[in-house]
């Protein structure tokens, strides 16, 4: 990562259409699908200063795009700017991110923090880095709320976390089901070290790899997808023949306004819909819950 020379590319939009843009700009240009940050009125993501040409003309092209059909963009305002030093973005996650509690008895807890755990309590510690996943962001959340609701229904010997950023699903996921073995995949190199750091502070046996979905050996009883909605429609036929027979599916990182489409077409594919759920944190966001 230090060798990298991260470049940020901005795309300013109106306050209220924050998240939708950057959910739309996820499913348009590649760099937007690896992450994005929400800062005020603007959307942010990075690339390599090598692609930022690139990059710049497709976001330019997908800004135009969106505001042909009505959208608070203008692709003249997307602009660059030099990424802040790791030291700077490591303190701006100190200013913001505390001690969270999820669900019932997940605790999320910074490395930077002190956590007394209490019984019963599922305590992931962590340091996000680069990597998406904090807790923080409603879709990470669904998830987190959704395994305390599955950890009460089965005991899965395998679980498969697709899209694992930092690392905070596989580590909930081995603190709920200590025996089963528990597999994270990642297309991005930071994220797949992020998540190998942050599994062994928190002693959590997981394998963390660059490894695409469709060439993982096996099938797990519990598939768990945090990407978003394009992927997850193009990752649909390999995601499905991860899950072993009557496995569980849990797909996120879906704007409610996506989640329909999705589910019906997994559902084409074969699979039944158990159920959707909106964000009660955020009403933009939903998940849902298939079964193979």
């Amino acid at each position: 990562m230090a060798d990298i020379n991260w470049i940020e590319v901005v795309v300013p939009t109106a306050a209220s259409e924050v998240e939708e843009i950057a959910a739309l700009l996820a499913d348009e240009v590649g760099a937007a699908a690896a992450g994005t940050e929400l800062r005020g009125d603007e959307v942010v993501f990075w690339t390599g200063a090598e692609d930022v040409e690139q990059v710049v003309l497709e976001t330019r092209a997908a800004v135009a795009a969106l505001a042909a059909n009505g959208a608070a963009v203008d692709p003249d305002k997307v602009r660059t700017q030099a990424a802040v030093p790791e030291a700077e973005w490591r303190d701006a996650w100190k200013r913001y991110f505390h001690v969270t509690k999820i669900g019932k008895r997940t605790v999320v807890v910074p490395s930077w923090e002190q956590h007394t755990d209490a019984p019963g309590e599922v305590v992931i510690r962590l340091d996000p880095g680069m990597a998406f996943g904090t807790g923080t962001h409603a879709s990470t959340r669904l998830v987190l709320e959704e395994l305390e609701r599955l950890a009460d229904a089965i005991t899965p010997a395998r679980v498969l976390d697709v899209g694992s950023g930092s690392g905070i699903l596989a580590i909930a996921a081995c603190r709920l089901w200590p025996d089963a073995e528990v597999v994270a995949l990642d297309n991005d190199p930071v994220a797949v070290s992020t998540c190998a750091e942050n599994c062994a502070a928190n002693g959590a046996r997981v394998t963390s790899s660059l490894t695409p979905v469709g060439e993982v050996e096996g099938t797990f009883p519990l598939v768990l997808a945090n990407i978003q909605a394009h992927v997850l429609r193009a990752l649909r036929e390999e995601l499905i023949a991860r899950c072993a027979p009557g496995a569980t599916l849990v797909l996120s990182g879906l704007m409610s306004t996506q989640v329909e489409g999705v589910v019906a077409d997994y559902v084409a594919a074969g699979l039944t819909a158990v159920a959707t759920r909106q964000s009660a944190d955020d009403a933009s966001w939903s998940s849902a819950v298939l079964r193979r």
